[in-house]
């Protein structure tokens, strides 16, 4: 559990710094993920996850804006594997946007035995008062 625990900080520090380069190494090449906003259900992998983040990234670094990203558990699955729920949403000129998304991640070791994102359930655009209510933020 330590060495993921070292990986999950070095991963959202990746995350925080908006460092699309870093994130990719973090994410498998054979990662697959569901995110569900307004009931509207997509699921990708590798390629568009990452024009995801670079999206993402972009919208933070152009506003200068600082990622709020919060461990809600951890558990591990098994081994090899370790699922971890956060919530993440963006502060711009000190406003917490309106909306955030809460994250089913799951990582796995590889054959190096480096931790990789290999699974991710999203729930997106959620109202940060829902969050809230429920003291996930």
């Amino acid at each position: 559990m330590n060495s993921f625990r070292q990986f999950l900080s070095t991963y959202i520090e990746v995350w925080k710094a908006s460092s699309i380069k870093k994130i990719e190494e973090l994410i498998a090449k054979d990662y697959q993920a569901r995110e569900v906003r307004d009931g509207e259900i997509v699921d990708f992998g590798f390629e568009k996850s990452i024009e995801g983040w670079k999206q993402g990234f972009h919208f933070a670094i152009q506003n200068k804006a600082q990622w709020k990203l919060d461990e809600i558990s951890i558990f591990p699955l098994n081994d090899e594997e370790t699922m971890v729920i956060l919530t993440a949403t963006l502060i711009v000129q000190g406003k917490r946007l309106e909306t955030g998304n809460l994250f089913f991640q799951t990582f796995k070791k590889d054959k190096n035995s480096s931790w990789k994102l290999v699974r991710s359930y999203i729930e997106a655009g959620i109202v940060i008062d829902n969050l809230a209510q429920r003291h996930l933020l």
